[in-house]
């Protein structure tokens, strides 16, 4: 493996300039206690800039203009016209919640907003579950540079950053209920780091791998796909790895890469780094343990195999199918460059733990939620296979809560003593899907509700699943 240091130059995927649209609906502003504003939508017509370029004011405004909804008349108050206006009054509202009985794929630039009343979700609920998110926001700084090795300083020496970071914005977020925008607050157009959502994005690559033919069974040792020169998997105790292993971050894989070892990602708070670099080695597989280290192997393994930036194969395969703006771009760590059948190329990183990972707005991790919430399809095209979504939310031998990278399930997982213990979120139905970072970044996935949610920058998963809750009782039953 051919690796050297560079500075790092540029983003793997750079943002275009802002972009007006006009949208359907418009945002109607709510007070709601006098203490914020949130943004739930109602018939009205708006312009607004669509995503934001990096370095523009984070006060960037919406312009918005409220146009009068024509109220439908009945011609004379009796009974049978009564029940005509009635009736086309539902047959309208059911063309917009599903045109012509298909789902409904938002197009590049816009989505559908309804007002929250229109998909059976009550406002004062909702209002009140947004009002509970931005009151329980993250209060550490928001300068990421400084918030990350603060975070991880029990890793010190080695929780110095080597990728990219920025400022982050406040909290925001969107909901999503059959198909339709009912609420967002907060700056939902701007790119923020989202940490270990990444994951996701990375384990969708391998999947796209997969359906191509180019990992062949998820269960096949790694090293056998790895160029003859490349020792990644040559120890003896990395060579059993499979693609599931690391997957499911279950591979125990040893070594160091990029200058940072595994043993110095989240190590035992009561040892000495000289005791973490003498860990026990378990055998691959049968342990979960959370590390950016092992997940930055699976990247890099993966390149090996695509041979093509993993940024340019999630553009082409997934991002530009599914409408996603030009502001995310995702990013690798400053040395993390590599030479592929003679191409220099870089190698990106599963997360932000060390700088670097996807920066992306809260209207593109919809996007990415919702193509998941249709099982992989896109408007007729299926982007990724059902059999990789069903095997990514299948639970792992080692963490019942946890399958692919970074698929969090809603199941208990298993105490020291071999008991159960409670639910993440219990509020949430057990069907339930979350793709989590650190912040907490989360997009949420509820096929029992047709709901989807990106909440942003809340500040624990016992608030998140609070938030959850509080959505969930507003939906009329």
């Amino acid at each position: 493996m051919r690796i050297s240091d560079s500075p790092l130059n540029q983003a793997q995927h750079k943002p275009a300039d802002a972009r007006k649209m006009e949208m359907k609906s418009t945002p109607a502003t709510i007070n709601v206690d006098g203490t914020f504003k949130g943004t739930l939508y109602g018939k009205v017509k708006a312009e607004r800039s669509w995503g934001r370029p990096r370095g523009s004011p984070d006060n960037a405004s919406v312009n918005t203009r409220i146009l009068p909804m024509p109220t439908p008349r009945c011609a004379r108050p009796s009974v049978v016209v009564s029940l005509v206006c009635l009736i086309a009054a539902s047959l309208a509202s059911a063309a917009a919640q599903s045109p012509a009985g298909r789902t409904y794929f938002p197009a590049r630039g816009e989505w559908r907003k309804q007002d929250p009343a229109a998909v059976a979700v009550d406002k004062v609920r909702l209002d009140e579950a947004i009002a509970f998110a931005i009151a329980h926001e993250n209060p550490d700084t928001k300068d990421l540079a400084v918030a990350i090795p603060n975070q991880f300083r029990s890793e010190a020496p080695y929780n110095t950053l080597i990728g990219p970071t920025q400022p982050r914005t406040a909290a925001n977020g969107l909901i999503i209920r059959r198909g339709s925008v009912i609420a967002e607050w907060g700056e939902t157009g701007r790119a923020d780091m989202t940490f270990s959502v990444t994951k996701t994005f990375l384990s969708t690559v391998v999947g796209l791998a997969f359906d191509r033919g180019q990992i062949r069974n998820v269960t096949d040792r790694v090293a056998l796909y790895m160029p003859k020169d490349v020792d990644l998997f040559g120890a003896a105790h990395n060579a059993p790895i499979t693609w599931e292993h690391l997957l499911r971050q279950t591979s125990d894989w040893s070594g160091t890469l990029w200058g940072k070892p595994d043993w110095a990602d989240r190590p035992p708070r009561d040892q000495t780094p000289a005791q973490w670099e003498r860990r026990e080695l378990r055998e691959p597989g049968t342990l979960y343990k959370y590390n950016d280290t092992r997940i930055n192997v699976l990247a890099l393994a993966a390149l090996y195999v695509l041979k093509r930036p993993l940024p340019e194969i999630l553009d082409e395969a997934i991002m530009t199918p599914i409408g996603a703006s030009s502001d995310w771009h995702w990013e690798a760590y400053d040395n993390a460059w590599v030479e592929i059948d003679g191409r220099r190329m870089k190698s990106v990183t599963g997360g932000g733990h060390f700088g670097g990972g996807m920066f992306i707005n809260a209207y593109d991790m919809a996007r990415f939620g919702y193509l998941f919430l249709q099982n992989g399809e896109w408007d007729g095209r299926q982007l990724i296979s059902r059999k990789w979504i069903e095997m990514a939310k299948s639970p792992g031998p080692a963490n019942s809560a946890y399958g692919f990278c970074n698929w969090f399930l809603n199941n208990p997982t298993k105490t020291a003593d071999g008991t159960l213990g409670p639910l993440t979120f219990p509020s949430a139905p057990r069907t339930s899907v979350t793709f989590q970072g650190n912040g907490v970044n989360v997009i949420y996935l509820d096929w029992e509700n047709d709901l989807l949610m990106v909440v942003r920058w809340i500040d624990t998963n016992r608030n998140l699943d609070q938030f959850i809750g509080k959505v969930l009782g507003a939906i009329k039953r």
